[in-house]
């Protein structure tokens, strides 16, 4: 059990290292007025910063290392 939850810390913190976040699109009204409504895509960004992938991938290989056989 301990060995997958740090290979899967592994991952992830290697999956952050490389990708440092993402961007998505989302509908949000402008104008809501009775019937009329005027909405507008907005571009949302979600990051996280490197150094939190690397806290992950040394956790990882330092459970997979101390984890029993």
């Amino acid at each position: 059990m301990n060995r997958t939850v740090g290979i899967i810390l592994i991952v992830i913190g290697a999956a952050m290292l490389v990708w440092t976040g993402f961007t998505y699109t989302k509908k949000e009204k402008v104008i809501d007025a009775g019937p009329i409504e005027v909405s507008a895509d907005k571009e949302k960004t979600v990051s996280w910063p490197p150094y939190l992938g690397g806290v992950l991938l040394i956790g990882g290989i330092v459970v997979v290392a101390t984890a029993k056989k």
